[in-house]
């Protein structure tokens, strides 16, 4: 169980490696690490580049909404700014 900020994911050959997501308390950093953002924008970029090997169809879908999750990310952060809540541990609207 994870909470939501580190992570065991399995390597191919069945061992872990960490990924730590950085965490704020009070606007505060308290742990750094790195950002849904960045996930995606490795994943958009290790679709693309299997794409460019192996083209298919699926390929094309999941990069697709790998960028429309990008695009979400990158709204909810713009809105965040504008209300004043960005980098705080409070709801927007």
């Amino acid at each position: 169980m994870s909470d939501g900020h580190f992570f065991k994911v399995k390597n191919w050959l069945g061992s872990t490696q960490d990924i730590q997501f950085m965490k704020k308390e009070n606007g505060e950093l308290v742990t750094d690490g790195t950002t849904n953002e960045e996930i995606l924008k490795m994943m958009i970029e290790r679709m693309n580049y299997l794409q460019t090997k192996f083209p298919c169809r699926e390929n094309a879908i999941v990069i697709t909404k790998l960028e429309e999750s990008l695009m979400w990310l990158n709204y909810r952060t713009q809105k965040r700014v504008l209300q004043g809540v960005e980098g705080k541990d409070l709801p927007h609207e």
